[in-house]
């Protein structure tokens, strides 16, 4: 888990580094979980758009849609769940120990 955020950027929680922008990491991103609200969900998959290579999965998390950018990120074969959180939904399926 690498954390992204403007305000944390340089600085480190428990040992992980946070960095400023989605292209700040420095190696390739699986995954995009957004804890941000509806509107700026928009901004978020944008960045992530832009990388090289994209994410191949964007979470939005609970309360969380955005359905035209949904559609933009399905379009170049991101995968995109909206309202749901990873670590509830894994553990609804039983996956790992979340």
């Amino acid at each position: 888990m690498i954390g992204v955020n403007p305000s944390l950027a340089g600085k480190s929680v428990h040992g992980a580094a946070f960095f400023k922008t989605l292209a700040d990491v420095p190696e390739p991103i699986d995954m995009v979980d957004i804890f941000r609200n509806s509107t700026a969900a928009g901004g978020v998959v944008d960045e992530a758009l832009a990388l090289n290579p994209r994410p191949w999965m964007i979470w939005m998390q609970l309360g969380v849609r955005d359905d035209a950018t949904a559609a933009r990120a399905q379009a170049l074969g991101t995968k995109v769940v909206m309202d749901r959180c990873p670590k509830i939904e894994y553990q609804r399926l039983g996956i790992g120990n979340a």
